[in-house]
């Protein structure tokens, strides 16, 4: 049996959160667990897309790569995350690469199988095309912030997100665990290494946040808000 809160994890990913009890806990049977170790790839950019997956424990980060070798992080994902989708809209290969930032457990079910859930629990349909939706609208943020918006104001506002899904409120501040090594933050927001670091020491110098290794702790969570805007 899972454990409960493992549950609870799972029945917040798209596939499963328009299902009622004795559906979800059947469509979990019908998936097979994966573990994989920090570090690994799942799957590459290219790959041919056949399953979907839903973070049960840990981290991954969804990447793409240049010609030239250089990389961008397109998200960072955790507990009740779902990936891999668009392969079922559309199949065809990978657009990203799938790397577990730590240790990772997942599920993973095959597109075929997919289908006929959505076939037999039509509105697990909605759920999925409100992921998609979801994944746009993201997608349009992101471009418009490249756009507009200076290096410091993406590295506020995507700390500030990071610390909203992986955060732990404590009495000092709000500590974010991201794992993310300086370089991969840098690509996450889309600038240099040296940029990035700069302006986490501004902000650190302002008193905004304290910095440690893979970590960072939000000790004045509005100023930083505010600047990501």
């Amino acid at each position: 049996m899972p454990a409960k809160n493992e549950d609870e994890v799972v029945r917040k990913a798209p596939l499963f959160s328009a299902l009622d009890d004795a559906s979800a806990a059947s469509l979990r049977a019908s998936m097979n667990g994966i573990k994989i170790s920090k570090g690994q790839v799942l799957f590459k950019e290219g790959d041919p897309g056949d399953k979907l997956f839903v973070v049960v424990e840990g981290k991954l980060k969804l990447g793409t790569s240049s010609g030239d070798g250089r990389e961008n992080l397109l998200s960072i994902l955790g507990p009740g995350d779902m990936f891999g989708e668009l392969s079922l809209f559309d199949p065809g290969p990978r657009t990203a690469t799938a790397t577990a930032v730590v240790d990772s457990k997942l599920l993973a079910l095959a597109n075929d199988q997919v289908i006929g859930w959505v076939t037999a629990h039509p509105h697990v349909s909605l759920q999925l095309l409100k992921r998609l939706s979801q994944r746009l609208r993201r997608a349009n943020d992101v471009l418009s912030d490249l756009v507009f918006a200076d290096v410091p104001g993406r590295v506020a506002k995507a700390i500030i997100e990071l610390g909203e899904r992986f955060g732990t409120k404590k009495d000092d501040g709000l500590h974010v665990n991201h794992e993310l090594t300086q370089e991969e933050l840098a690509q996450l927001v889309g600038a240099s290494r040296e940029t990035v670091n700069k302006a986490l020491a501004d902000f650190a110098s302002r008193g905004w946040v304290k910095l440690e290794p893979r970590a960072v702790i939000i000790l004045d969570y509005e100023r930083l808000v505010k600047r990501g805007r």
